[in-house]
């Protein structure tokens, strides 16, 4: 008798953005693919991307994401010269650049990259569009992550 084969669950996120969610309260999301060099894939196999001050604009019909930080690395090609800092282009669905387009126009929205990942041999990039939080939101956040550790800690206690 054959056993069952156990569908694979590795996690195949690259970058997150994790300040992202401290900062914004996400309101949708949505999947891009991103218009990369070779070096940068290999950079981002390595794991050496950062998402933390990156924001999409959009410009003439297409999307841009900018301060995404890809380092090189040091065995790249000699005859590339690499920009860490480079603008990337995100591929979008003209619906859903529309979509984007006018929400960004209200006040308070912006448009963030809030993780990079891959997708069978594809890496794509999960754009929110997000609103920005006060002060005292951040503050209550805190507060309900904290009072979520306290009750494990406490159910733990109890279970001894």
């Amino acid at each position: 008798m054959a056993k069952p084969k156990k569908a694979k669950t590795t996690d195949t996120t690259i970058v997150r953005n994790k300040k992202a969610l401290h900062d914004y309260f996400i309101e949708d999301t949505f999947e891009a693919g991103l218009v990369l060099e070779g070096w940068e894939v290999k950079s981002l196999r390595e794991g050496k991307g950062q998402l933390t001050d990156s924001y999409v604009i959009i410009k003439d019909g297409e999307a841009w994401l900018l301060g995404c930080h890809i380092t090189p690395l040091n065995s790249a090609s000699t005859h590339v010269i690499a920009d860490p800092d480079r603008t990337k282009k995100l591929l979008l669905h003209r619906k859903e650049l529309a979509r984007l387009f006018s929400n960004v126009q209200q006040k308070g929205y912006t448009c963030i990259a809030s993780a990079i990942y891959w997708k069978d041999h594809l890496i794509k990039c999960k754009i929110s569009l997000a609103k920005g939080k006060k002060d005292h939101d951040k503050r209550g956040a805190e507060k309900d992550r904290e009072w979520q550790i306290e009750k494990q800690r406490i159910v733990r206690h109890k279970n001894r």
